[in-house]
C-alpha cells in the first residue's frame, strides 16, 4: 500500500524542498521569479544550483538534463552528468549556476520551419523557474524553454509563457477597473484529462502499423465492439489495475496530481484525469503522464496507444482540457460571484472567452488540427470540427437577456431586468454536461474537448490565452476611457452579447442538423488538418499572436510550414507502412488460402453431386478483392512515388489528403473484406477482437 503523503512530490525540487535547502534570502528570490517572472541572478543562480545538485545526488541522480518540448510533439533531453575530474585521478560532483539556466543542445535535427539551417545548430535551453525540477530514472530533469541562436522560438514552452504573460497582463488591468489593487498576478489553469488504450504486447509487436503509424491500418470489425456500454465505468481488470496503481505512484512522487482513472467507452480504453495547475505545469506534467503511461505499460506487458483513433469502428481518444483563469489569491474569475458587482466582473471575462472563440474559432481548430485527430471530430464520439460554446440553458438565458435588454426571470422566478448594477445570481452547477460540445462551460472552467490524445497541450492553450488577452485588452482600453464605468460597462457587455451569441450552442453537437445551422451562423466546419491550416496566417491571426508577442510573423510561417509538413509526413508514412502489410504479408496470405480453396475445390469436384457453392464463391470473391487490391496497391506506390517531386508544403498536404489517404482508405475496404472471408490460420494479423480483448 502506497504511503501517499509520504511519496507525493518526494522527486521534485518544490518550493518546500527549497525553502528548506536554500538561504533565507534566496529562496525569498527564487519565489519572486516564479511569481513574478522576474530574472535570477548568476549569483543567486548559483546558490540554487548547488542545492539542487545536492539534492538530486541524494536521490540517486548521477545526470542532469535541459527537459524541453520541441515542435516534434514529444520531449527532448541531453544528459550530462555532474562528474567533474579534479586533475588526480579523482572525480567530483559539480553543478553550476550557468549550467543550471542554460543549456545548448544541437537545434539543427529539430523542425524549424526554416528558421534554422543545418549548419546553424546552434539553440539554447532556458530554465523555467515556474516548472519545479524533478528527478526520474537517475537523472535530474530542468524544464526549459528552447530558442535559436537568434531568439526564435522553436518549441512549445517559449510562447506558452509569453500567453501566459500576455493574459497575466491584460487580465490585471481589467481587475483594476473593478478596483481590486491586491491581485499581483493572474495565472491560466489547466487540467488535462487522459484518454489512452491498453493491449498486450504480445499482439502489439505482430502488428507493423501499430508499431510504425500508433494505429491500425487495416482491421475488420469483430463480433462484439462497445455495443453494450458495459466498459464505460466498468470494473477494472486486474492487470489494467496494477498498471493504473504504479502509474500513479510514478505519477505522485513527481507532483502530478492523478485523481480520477476509470474504463472508458471502447474496450480496452482508459482515461486519467488529474486536478488543475498552472498551465505551463500543466503541459509540463501532460508530457509526463504520457511518457509514464508508455514506460509503466511495458513493464506489465502491455503497450499503450496514445494515437487518436488506433481502432476503426470504436470510439477514438482525446485530451480534454479543464481551462480557467485565477488570481494569486486564489480567486477564480470564470466562477460567478455572490453580488452584481461580482457578477458583472464574472461577465465581463465570460465575454472576453466568447468573443475569442468566436473570432478565432480558426485557430483554436487549427491548435488541435493533426492526420490523427481528424479520424475522430466529427464522428460520434468526439465534438465536430465546428467550434461552438455551450453555457447551460439558464446562463444562455440570462445572455439572450442582455442580448436585447430584456426582463430576465431567474431560477427564483422573480423578473428583473439585467443590468451592471442588478445582475442575477449564477446558481453554482447550474451547467448539465454537454459531451458534443467542443467547448463547454461547466460552472468556474471551460472544457476544451477538441485536442487528441496524443497532443501537446501548449498549442490550444497558446490560442486561447493569447485571444483571450486579446479580448481583455480591447475591453480595458474601452473602459479605461470611459467617462461612465458603469454605463460603457452595460454598452459593451451588451455589445459582446449581441455579436457573439452565434457561438453559443447548447443543442446536439452530433447531429446533421447542427452541421446546417453552423453554416447559417457563418461558423466555421474545416474537417480535415489541410483545410484549417491555411487560415493560420491570416492577417488578423499574425496581428493577434504579433501584438501580444507571442509569437513573431517569422516564427508564425515556421510553424506553418511544420504543421504541414508533420501531415505530410504522417500520411506518407501511413502510405508506406499499408503497401508493406498488402505486399509482404496480406495479399500472400490471402493467395495462399485461395490456393488451398482450389485444392478443395478440385478434390470435391471430383465427386458427383457434391455441393461446392461455398468453396466457389468463396474463391471467386476473394480473387476480385485480391485484383482490386493490387490495383489499388500499385495506385498507392504511384501516388507516394510522385508526392516526392511535390515541394510546395501546402499542396503536398492536399495532395496527401486527396490522393494518398484516399487510395488507403479504399484499400481498406477491400483487406478488411478480405479478413471477414479467410481463414484465422492463414490471416497474417491479430484480429480486432484479439487486440481489444486482449488484456485479461
Amino acid at each position: 500500500m502506497s504511503n501517499v503523503p509520504e511519496i507525493f512530490g518526494s522527486m521534485v525540487f518544490s518550493e518546500a524542498v527549497m525553502q528548506a535547502r536554500l538561504p533565507h534570502a534566496t529562496y525569498k528570490e527564487v519565489v519572486k521569479a516564479i511569481s513574478q517572472g522576474k530574472r535570477l541572478t548568476p549569483e543567486i543562480a548559483t546558490v540554487v544550483a548547488t542545492a539542487m545538485k545536492n539534492w538530486a545526488v541524494e536521490k540517486g541522480a548521477t545526470h542532469f538534463t535541459h527537459w524541453f518540448q520541441p515542435m516534434t510533439g514529444v520531449t527532448a533531453e541531453k544528459h550530462d552528468a555532474f562528474v567533474h575530474p579534479t586533475g588526480d585521478g579523482r572525480a567530483i560532483m559539480e553543478f553550476s549556476g550557468k549550467e543550471l539556466i542554460q543549456g545548448e543542445p544541437d537545434a539543427s535535427s529539430f523542425p524549424s520551419g526554416g528558421l534554422r539551417a543545418t549548419f546553424e545548430a546552434r539553440g539554447y535551453t532556458a530554465w523555467d523557474p515556474t516548472s519545479y525540477a524533478f528527478v526520474k530514472d537517475g537523472v535530474l530533469y530542468i524544464p526549459t524553454a528552447f530558442v535559436s541562436y537568434t531568439g526564435e522560438a522553436l518549441d512549445k514552452k517559449t510562447p506558452l509563457l509569453r500567453s501566459m504573460q500576455a493574459l497575466n497582463k491584460q487580465a490585471l488591468r481589467i481587475l483594476r477597473l473593478f478596483g481590486d489593487n491586491d491581485t499581483q498576478a493572474v495565472r491560466a489553469t489547466a487540467g488535462a484529462e487522459q484518454e489512452y488504450f491498453l493491449v498486450d504486447k504480445s499482439v502489439y509487436d505482430k502488428r507493423k502499423d501499430l508499431i510504425y503509424t500508433g494505429r491500425t491500418l487495416f482491421g475488420a470489425r469483430p463480433p462484439k465492439g462497445q455495443e453494450m456500454e458495459d466498459h464505460y465505468f466498468g470494473a477494472i481488470k486486474p492487470r489494467v489495475a496494477a498498471f493504473m496503481k504504479e502509474l500513479n505512484d510514478e505519477l505522485w512522487k513527481l507532483g502530478v496530481v492523478a485523481k480520477t482513472e476509470h474504463n472508458e467507452v471502447a474496450p480496452a480504453q482508459h482515461e486519467l484525469a488529474p486536478l488543475y495547475s498552472t498551465v505551463n505545469i500543466a503541459a509540463d506534467h501532460n508530457q509526463l503522464t504520457m511518457e509514464l503511461m508508455k514506460t509503466v505499460a511495458k513493464r506489465h506487458g502491455m503497450e499503450c496507444l496514445l494515437h487518436e483513433k488506433p481502432f476503426a469502428g470504436v470510439n477514438g481518444s482525446g485530451k480534454h482540457n479543464n481551462w480557467s483563469i485565477s488570481t494569486d489569491g486564489g480567486e477564480n474569475l470564470l466562477e460567478p460571484g455572490d453580488t452584481p458587482a461580482e457578477n458583472a466582473q464574472f461577465l465581463l471575462f465570460l465575454c472576453a472567452v466568447l468573443k475569442a472563440v468566436n473570432e478565432y474559432q480558426d485557430l483554436l481548430r487549427i491548435s488541435v488540427a493533426s492526420a490523427g485527430n481528424d479520424h475522430r471530430l466529427g464522428a460520434n464520439e468526439a465534438p465536430p470540427a465546428i467550434l461552438s460554446v455551450y453555457v447551460g440553458d439558464e446562463l444562455e438565458a440570462v445572455l439572450n437577456a442582455i442580448s436585447h435588454g430584456e426582463q430576465y426571470a431567474g431560477s427564483d422566478k422573480e423578473a428583473f431586468k439585467v443590468g451592471v448594477s442588478v445582475l442575477p445570481r449564477f446558481p453554482k452547477d447550474s451547467t448539465d454536461r454537454n459531451r458534443t460540445s467542443s467547448f463547454a462551460f461547466t460552472g468556474n472552467k471551460f472544457e476544451f474537448r477538441m485536442p487528441g490524445s496524443s497532443q501537446s497541450i501548449s498549442e490550444a492553450n497558446i490560442v486561447l490565452n493569447t485571444a483571450v488577452a486579446e479580448e481583455l485588452r480591447r475591453f480595458a482600453d474601452r473602459l479605461e476611457a470611459a467617462d461612465d464605468f458603469d454605463a460603457d460597462l452595460h454598452d459593451l457587455i451588451q455589445q459582446t452579447v449581441r455579436e457573439n451569441l452565434r457561438i453559443v450552442f447548447n443543442g446536439n453537437g452530433y447531429d446533421e442538423s447542427w452541421v446546417e445551422e453552423a453554416q447559417r451562423r457563418g461558423l466555421l466546419n474545416l474537417r480535415t488538418t489541410p483545410e484549417a491550416l491555411p487560415y493560420y496566417l491570416a492577417e488578423k491571426n499574425i496581428q493577434l499572436f504579433e501584438g501580444n508577442k507571442v509569437f513573431t510573423e517569422t516564427e508564425m510561417r515556421a510553424r506553418y510550414e511544420i504543421m504541414q509538413e508533420n501531415y505530410a509526413k504522417t500520411i506518407r508514412i501511413e502510405a508506406m507502412t499499408t503497401s508493406d502489410m498488402v505486399r509482404k504479408d496480406i495479399l500472400p496470405a490471402v493467395s495462399a488460402y485461395g490456393g488451398s480453396l482450389a485444392r478443395t475445390l478440385a478434390s470435391k469436384q471430383a465427386f458427383e453431386g457434391v455441393d461446392c457453392s461455398y468453396e466457389r464463391a468463396a474463391l471467386k470473391r476473394l480473387s476480385e478483392l485480391t485484383a482490386m487490391t493490387g490495383r489499388a496497391a500499385d495506385m498507392l506506390d504511384e501516388y507516394i512515388m510522385q508526392s516526392s517531386a511535390i515541394t510546395g508544403c501546402e499542396e503536398l498536404s492536399n495532395f496527401c489528403r486527396d490522393k494518398i489517404f484516399a487510395t488507403m482508405s479504399e484499400l481498406r475496404i477491400y483487406v478488411d473484406e478480405m479478413e471477414t472471408i479467410t481463414s484465422a490460420r492463414y490471416w497474417p494479423y491479430p484480429t480486432y477482437g484479439e487486440m481489444l480483448f486482449s488484456v485479461r
